[in-house]
């Protein structure tokens, strides 16, 4: 795990610790890592993001839960199969903001990209916090208001009855992008920003840090070559993400988008995904410029 420190609009210092709550080791490194060998194991992140703000801990994206770990079939025997996670109690948020000195009551809000099993693992860790999603991934995925593709969400992750809170379109304009403030005026400095297309509720999570911004941009994106001027994708993972699309072509068109911010703006906007080792090894080790402290 690794921190930094962001200063909000307001002068308040804000930290921002970058966790990875889920090791995913697929073989073919090659095809998945762009790099190796094709019969090593891959390495695969869950990067999530811990921030101290005004209104308490608010965790970005909570990884592989401690009810996954202890019940690894509820996550999909084939899923398992597929990406071989490590299921490490060391890895899970919660363990990990404990290691930190914190409480897990500690953390009042959980921002959620969105609700696949690998992102919302570890919402029953957290049961005092409030959940924010996109209102059409909840429909999707806890009252099925619309129909998911079968297998895709976890329910016992969710058995417990969050308390939650939605969002949708609309809201200020961020770089063209819109952008609703997640915890209104009490911090005015994390932003949800609607990116569907991985899942109909997809967002990606906006934090400043002064006049910058660090965008956690979830699974808009696999690999950090998407959104480099010449795009490319290792071949196996490639083909993973057009599998997982609920709408490809808004995908695609998500991901043009996050391409031309990087190229107009990437003085001002570090962006990351969930799932790229180089991604959250760069903010670790504090080597994306627009996320030093």
């Amino acid at each position: 795990m690794a921190s930094q420190a962001l200063i909000s609009a307001e002068g308040f210092v804000m930290r921002v610790h970058h966790l990875n709550t889920g090791t995913m080791c697929p073989i073919g490194q090659r095809f998945v890592n762009g790099t190796g060998s094709i019969f090593r194991r891959a390495r695969m992140v869950c990067h999530c993001l811990l921030v101290e703000s005004n209104d308490g801990l608010v965790l970005v994206d909570t990884g592989i839960g401690l009810g996954d770990i202890a019940d690894p079939p509820r996550l999909g025997r084939k899923w398992v199969r597929q990406t071989t996670p490590r299921l490490d109690p060391a890895e899970t948020a919660v363990q990990q903001i404990k290691a930190l000195g914190f409480s897990p009551n500690d953390v009042r809000h959980l921002l959620l990209t969105h609700l696949d099993r690998d992102h919302a693992g570890g919402v029953p860790d957290f049961p005092k916090a409030k959940v924010h999603v996109h209102r059409k991934e909840y429909e999707m995925a806890v009252t099925h208001q619309i129909a998911p593709p079968v297998g895709r969400y976890i329910t016992a992750q969710w058995q417990h009855g969050p308390d939650w809170a939605f969002y949708g379109q609309g809201g200020e304009n961020w770089f063209g992008f819109q952008g609703v403030r997640a915890l209104g005026d009490r911090e005015p400095d994390i932003l949800m920003i609607p990116l569907p297309g991985h899942t109909l509720g997809h967002c990606g999570i906006a934090v400043r840090n002064g006049g910058k911004w660090l965008l956690h941009a979830g699974d808009a994106y696999f690999y950090h070559a998407q959104i480099a001027a010449k795009p490319r994708v290792p071949f196996v993972l490639g083909i993973f993400q057009r599998r997982a699309d609920m709408d490809r072509a808004t995908r695609v068109q998500n991901q043009e988008r996050l391409r031309a911010l990087k190229a107009a703006h990437g003085d001002t906007v570090t962006i990351v995904n969930s799932h790229d080792p180089v991604d959250y090894e760069n903010c670790r080790c504090g080597r994306h410029a627009a996320a030093a402290a």
